[in-house]
């Protein structure tokens, strides 16, 4: 009994889009279709320049930093609503825990 088996040797790794990490190219991504969606040369390039930036931005605050970084901020500064709460874990606006 002769089979190729391919077994994963990164099963944890993040999701990415060419090169790029998802959370890192989300920004470019987003302002080029919004950019796109205006209907101008002008503002396609105005939200392309600033969707990089934000990019850059994003690259250089989770540099160094844990993985999820990107999820933890997010998890920490937005809102809490039905889609983003989880209910093993306090509400964010609780910083302190006892015990």
């Amino acid at each position: 009994m002769r089979t190729d088996t391919y077994i994963p040797r990164r099963l944890d790794d993040r999701w990415k889009i060419g090169f790029w990490d998802i959370d890192v190219a989300a920004p470019v991504l987003i302002s080029a279709l919004l950019g796109y969606l205006s209907g101008t040369k002008f503002s396609f390039a105005l939200c392309l320049v600033a969707g990089i930036a934000v990019s850059r931005w994003v690259s250089r605050t989770k540099s160094d930093k844990h993985p999820a970084f990107a999820i933890h901020w997010l998890w920490w500064h937005l809102p809490v609503t039905p889609l983003t709460a989880l209910t093993a874990t306090p509400p964010s606006h609780i910083r302190r825990m006892v015990g």
